[in-house]
């Protein structure tokens, strides 16, 4: 991609000076050797004729003495090797000098930046040409006849110092070239990772090496003993790169031992006890001292109790065993359970009562009038649709604009332009049984090189334009296409069936050679274009990789949709290359910048199937189950007529559109406010507002049935009143308990949370406001339809066979007060519960389980997968899995400097890096140490410092870069350029030099030219006087980055090393990579989960604690909430569900999910009803039997109403295809509905009967002397074998 490839020096400038430092003068004796090796003696000199026609220019022996120069050569001798060389004989002539001068300025660019490693190039190969003492280092080995008749030199030895050798190397190893930020080593020796190498690789004979084999042999043996007799080794003092001597010292980025240390990096270690993180070591001892204590406890009390019982019976044996008076007097009490009812007012449930009696006889007197009001202010509300948009970019769903990440985007974007849009595609070998093997070959090769020319003139199907018309094209000359083919300059022809695997090996070792370079003149790594291979053997590559690069232009304009409309055609083109490839053996895998999108929205379209099947299963659920709650089989079987009056299908439908009013209601309000709508909003809204509405509707329904069998007498009205006014406070307290803690999302700046917050909120809230109107005026018509015996669904319709008594009867009639459900609960299900060894094992277990969710918190991970995001099948999964696997290289990464004065020396200081005049803490060195810690900066590879290329670009010394009046334009300049920048340009003039850089083209004759490289890199102001720079970047790149853990570090620690450039320099600098606006979020996702969940817990406390009237009770809902809360969490990391916007959204619904189940039975307890406590008869005491009349009164609705409803609801999810529904919503949910269900049944009825707080009278229950009659006669009317059984 364009980030890797501003130009490089070809290769080519380096052969020419290795081969004009070995053509020697002088003439030399036919035949003779180096047979004398003493000082002021020459061994080789002179040039006497080429080995072949096409040859280079070879020197000839001589072993005659050195002599002294002329004047003019002595003057370009001083000139070129320093001062050193200012008198003694030579053993060159001033034709050589020329030739040594010429060329090791060619060389220059490649190491000028290192005084010390230029200083030690210069001097070795000055010394090999010119020193007096040749022949004590110099040894003529191998000769030949020239066709000039002289002997020419073949091959020689060359005997250097092992600690000249070591030092040369130490001072250039480092050495980093030109904007690519590539090592010098990697241009002068192949990537030499040692002296000896290193000498090596710069004698050896080769086509773009030294034109005679050069030996640098060791002068000794290990034993330490000479191998050259008569020859001493070279040695003069090598200069080291952090040299005492201020002329040589050089720059951080070329001499790590110049870096100033930076502070180390704290790595962010969660604490561990062995394996396990000390949260989940802590619980799981705390419970396990619990455990024991609790064991001891029980064994105690047990031990105890037995020995009462001993003592007991002893004394039982010496008195008499009759019965005492009180003891009669005792038996002779009915009931006894009834002596703890509670006898205690509370107020504020008594106003609210009061208020939902009155509001339900409103309601049931004025039916159509509450219906038609309900229904036009929905329609009101609703009108706001017509401003109903759908947010679909993740950039605006997943940060929030106030955000520092969504500023900095919209700075990059505004000042260099959006990020170019990436086509890549993969060609994998890997389709055969043995496992993946090489991918290149002749014919694939030929293959390839048609796709590709395919991809170049396929016309878009709509534009008609092709990739020229919207490629990246920085030269001007050609496109961006980082493919295999630019090795070969993208022609087919250039490709020999007997050589290419040649020129490929060749290309891949050195890509910045001339004859390597593509079109476009900027060098291919081999990392971004093959993956799967190791060693450097590149032939063994599993993968080929081309990636197009186009012009990225703001979201709709027109050159963005032109863009996407070519790459429709580049996805036609690679569809076909597919079919082709897999007919080949191998396999292509693609993406381009609009798949994306594309894949997601199939996604949608996928789910939107199962989501529509899931919400009709749980509306013809909840409407079949409500008709069917008193109906019972026996009265269906003894008059069937009866179950066409007594369903309440109709009912259940209303409840459902009621449902779907209040969705409506919510989307069109906060639509017209201009808040969009997500997928989120749209898949979770109606499956939260379902669940609190359903149970809702179950409740009332089930409460007035009985109301209509104690007191059958009232009028409908009246009836109605009783049960809103039981049930409304109830409502009250879940419904305003989720919509607060809903609404505290609000105040979070992730659009994607805060509107779902929103609307959520909302929803809930329009729901209960509906259910306590418009549903209890429907009920009310609805029961005065049953009274008149007419049919439901068709109310015109009179069933005369009905019996009309039923309506205001009990079982005699066949009519209930409970169905199948309510009556297992009331004999079987919690008198099981409330088992004192029961309660004790529930307690264990459930504490149990809620250490464990507490364990399991840390391994939470965090991210998402974008794989998951695709439905199953998708061609983009293959994709993603290839850029795992052969993709070698990081994302790059750009420092964004803002508002810095880069004109002035003082700030130019804040941010260079090569020159001696740079501030310790500068950008870029701060970024060069950065890279050496590549484990914890996520920095790999140097950086491209656009004002580093330019001040080398301005160096007269590469005299066809900058050029002025036909002359390099700081030439003779006073004083002259130098490494300390002093009386370099500032002001307007560093402007004029600037403008005419970035204008500048990278081309063999000056590698540093500015227009590739960095013309979107600045941003010049010419409206200031004189013109300023607001904005430029420094580029660099990220390690491969492999998961999602790696993405968030990478941005977490760009963050950091921003923050601490900014501080030491006291500049604006920020980081900016494509991903960085997705994984934001995660910089403080955990502490907004904790502060989200933590206030919504609370406002449940608060609330719940003050309408029931009880911190205690208060405290437990509280408590029950958090352990479902908690026991999702860790099914979260059982299930492989990572922690993200998504899963957040989904935390907070189980919130408002848990009080749902929680808060109808904390207040059943805390007001229980008289009528159904009377059924207990004497079986229980105290909280007792208020936690048995909760589960009798409220466990059916709450188990049917949500568990039953949202459990087959969940269930369908299982068939999606895509699997981020699967593993967001289905497994979420299912752990929610199984975990609430059970929390809210099991553990909270337990909790309350043993910590529970005093409980208070149901103004409902608490009736007048016509009310308590009215419950005798109702009692009078039910069957012996009902209630004055033991069995309950």
């Amino acid at each position: 991609m364009p980030w890797h490839s501003p130009l490089e020096l070809p290769r080519k400038l380096l052969t020419l000076t290795v081969l004009a430092i070995l053509v020697l003068n002088t003439s030399a004796t036919e035949g003779k050797w180096t047979t004398k090796h003493e000082a002021g003696r020459c061994a080789i000199r002179g040039q006497c004729g080429k080995q072949s026609f096409f040859g280079s220019e070879l020197p000839c022996p001589d072993n005659d003495l050195a002599k002294e120069p002329d004047e003019e050569t002595r003057k370009k001798l001083v000139e070129i090797c320093g001062k050193g060389w200012s008198k003694g004989d030579v053993c060159c002539d001033g034709s050589q000098v020329d030739a040594l001068k010429s060329n090791l300025k060619r060389a220059e660019p490649i190491i000028s930046s290192c005084p010390a490693c230029k200083e030690n190039f210069f001097n070795l190969f000055c010394t090999f040409t010119c020193s007096p003492d040749q022949s004590l280092f110099v040894n003529v080995t191998d000769e030949v006849k020239a066709s000039s008749g002289k002997f020419i030199v073949t091959e020689l030895d060359n005997l250097w110092s092992e600690s000249y050798g070591r030092g040369f190397y130490d001072s250039c190893k480092d050495v980093k070239f030109g904007a690519t930020g590539g090592k010098a080593m990697d241009f002068l020796a192949g990537g030499a990772k040692n002296y000896t190498q290193f000498l090596e690789s710069l004698g050896e004979k080769k086509l773009l090496g030294s034109p005679f084999q050069i030996n640098f042999p060791r002068p000794t043996a290990s034993n330490g003993t000479k191998i050259f007799e008569n020859m001493t080794a070279a040695d003069p003092k090598p200069k080291a790169c952090n040299d005492t001597n201020e002329d040589f010292r050089c720059t951080c980025v070329d001499c790590p031992a110049m870096c100033p240390e930076l502070a180390k990096v704290t790595e962010q270690k969660y604490c561990h006890v062995g394996a396990l993180p000390c949260l989940s070591f802590a619980v799981i001892i705390v419970y396990s001292i619990f455990l024991v204590l609790l064991v001891t406890a029980v064994s105690g009390h047990m031990a105890y109790q037995k020995h009462n019982q001993r003592k007991s019976e002893r004394l039982q044996l010496l008195q008499d065993a009759a019965l005492s008076d009180d003891e009669d007097e005792g038996d002779m009490v009915h009931n006894a359970g009834m002596v703890d009812r509670p006898q205690r007012h509370y107020k504020l449930n008594t106003i609210c009562d009061n208020i939902f009696n009155g509001l339900g006889r409103t309601c049931a007197t004025y039916p159509l009038i509450t219906i038609g009001v309900s229904v036009v202010v929905v329609v009101v509300l609703s009108i706001g649709w017509i401003n109903f948009e759908i947010e679909t970019d993740p950039v605006r769903l997943w940060v929030a604009p106030s955000s520092a990440a969504a500023k900095e985007k919209e700075f990059f974007d505004d000042n260099f332009g959006p990020f170019y849009r990436a086509e890549q595609a993969f060609v994998v070998n890997d389709t055969l049984t043995s496992g993946p093997g090489p991918v290149l070959s002749y014919d694939t090769l030929s293959w390839w090189f048609d796709v590709e020319s395919r991809v170049q003139h396929r016309l878009s199907p709509m534009e008609q334009v092709t990739l020229s018309d919207v490629c990246f094209n920085p030269t001007g000359d050609a496109c961006v296409v980082q493919s295999l083919t630019g090795y070969f300059q993208g022609s087919f022809s250039n490709v020999k069936p007997d050589k290419w695997q040649t020129t490929l090996k060749k290309c891949a070792e050195s890509s910045g050679s001339e004859d390597c370079l593509p079109d476009f003149q900027q060098p291919l790594s081999p990392d971004i274009i093959l993956g799967g291979y190791k060693g450097g053997d590149v032939l063994s590559a599993e993968a080929m990789i081309t990636t197009w690069v186009v012009n990225n232009y703001q979201p709709g304009s027109e050159g963005e949709a032109r863009a996407m409309d070519w790459e429709k055609g580049l996805q036609s083109v690679l569809k076909d290359a597919q079919r082709e490839a897999k007919d080949m053996g191998l396999r292509l895998s693609f993406s381009t910048e609009r798949s994306l999108e594309e894949e997601l929205n199939e996604t949608t379209n996928t789910d939107a199937k199962i989501v529509v099947i899931s919400y009709v299963i749980m509306f013809l659920y909840a409407s079949l189950a409500l008709g069917s709650t008193t109906l019972s089989v026996r009265s269906i079987l003894q008059n069937p007529a009866n179950a066409l009056v007594a369903s309440k299908f109709t009912l259940g439908v209303v409840g459902i559109v009621i449902v779907l009013m209040s969705v409506s209601a919510s989307v069109g309000l906060f639509s017209a406010c201009g808040i969009k709508v997500t997928l989120i909003i749209a898949e979770v809204i109606p499956f939260l507002v379902l669940a609190v509405g359903v149970d809702n509707i179950f409740l009332i329904v089930h409460e007035f049935e009985r109301v209509n069998v104690s007191h059958p007498d009232d009028d409908v009205e009246t009836r109605i009143a009783k049960a809103l006014g039981r049930m409304g406070p109830s409502i009250l307290l879940s419904a305003s308990t989720e919509t607060i803690a809903f609404a505290l999302g609000a105040a979070v700046g992730m659009p994607a949370v805060k509107n779902f917050a929103v609307y959520a909120a909302g929803a809930v809230l329009i729901n209960a406001l509906l259910q306590v109107t418009m549903f209890v005026a429907v009920l009310a018509l609805n029961q005065r339809r049953v009274e008149d015996s007419r049919a439901d669904c068709f109310p015109f319709l009179r069933v005369k066979r009905a019996d009309v008594g039923s309506a205001h009867g009990a079982g005699t009639y066949g009519y209930d007060d409970e169905g199948p459900l309510q009556r297992f609960i009331r004999k079987v299900y919690a008198p099981a519960l409330l088992d004192r060894k029961v309660k004790l094992a529930i307690v264990i277990g459930f504490l149990g389980l809620f250490t464990a969710g507490l364990a399991f918190i840390p391994e939470v991970a965090l991210g998402l997968d974008q794989r998951i995001a695709f439905p199953r099948g998708s061609y983009l999964i293959p994709y993603f899995n290839d850029l795992d696997e052969y993709f070698n290289t990081g994302p790059p990464v750009y420092f964004v400097v803002q508002d810095l004065a880069v004109t002035q020396r003082k700030h130019q200081r804040e941010v260079c890096g090569r020159y001696s005049i740079c501030d310790p803490y500068s950008l870029t060195n701060v970024l060069e140490q950065e890279s050496k810690r590549p484990k914890t900066s996520y920095i790999f590879g140097s950086t491209a410092s656009w004002i580093d290329d330019f001040f080398t670009w301005l160096n007269p010394a590469n005299d066809k870069c900058c050029i002025e009046n036909g002359k390099p334009c700081l030439k003779g300049r006073d004083p002259p350029w130098n490494l300390a920048l002093r009386g370099m340009p500032e002001g307007e003039e560093f402007i004029h030099y600037l403008t005419k850089w970035l204008h500048s083209p990278t081309n063999g004759d000056c590698p540093f030219g500015g227009a590739a490289a960095y013309s979107t890199a600045l941003v010049l102001d010419p409206s200031q006087n004189p013109p300023s720079i607001p904005a430029s970047h420094f580029r660099t790149s990220h390690t491969p980055l492999r998961s999602q853990a790696d993405f968030i570090n990478a941005y977490a620690s760009a963050r950091r090393i921003a923050s601490t450039v900014s501080s030491y320099e006291k500049i604006k600098v920020f980081p900016y990579s494509k991903f960085y606006i997705f994984f934001d979020q995660y910089a403080s996702i955990i502490r907004l989960t904790g502060t989200l969940l933590g206030s919504a817990l609370a406002i449940i406390f608060f609330l719940s604690s003050l309408l029931l009237g009880s911190i205690a009770t208060g405290a437990l809902v509280t408590l029950t909430v958090a352990m479902i809360v908690t026991d999702v969490i860790g099914t979260m990391a059982l299930a492989g569900v990572s922690l993200n916007a998504i899963s957040l959204v989904n935390l907070v619904i189980c919130v408002g999910i848990g009080v749902e189940f929680c808060a109808h039975v904390a207040r059943a307890f805390m007001f229980p009803s008289k009528s159904v406590m009377e059924k207990a008869k004497e079986k229980y005491r105290g909280r007792d039997l208020r936690a048995w009349t909760a589960l009798v009164n409220v466990g059916g609705s709450v188990f049917s109403g949500i568990g039953i409803t949202k459990f087959l609801g969940v269930f369908v999810l299982a068939f999606t295809r895509s699997k981020i529904f699967e593993i967001y919503y289905f497994r979420i949910w299912l752990a929610l509905v199984i975990l609430a269900a059970l929390h809210a049944l099991v553990f909270l009825p337990v909790a309350l009967s043993l910590l529970g707080g005093e409980g208070y009278v149901d103004p409902e229950s608490d009736g007048s002397l016509e009310d308590d009659l009215a419950a005798r006669r109702y009692r009078s009317l039910l069957p012996e074998d009902e209630y004055d059984s033991d069995d309950y």
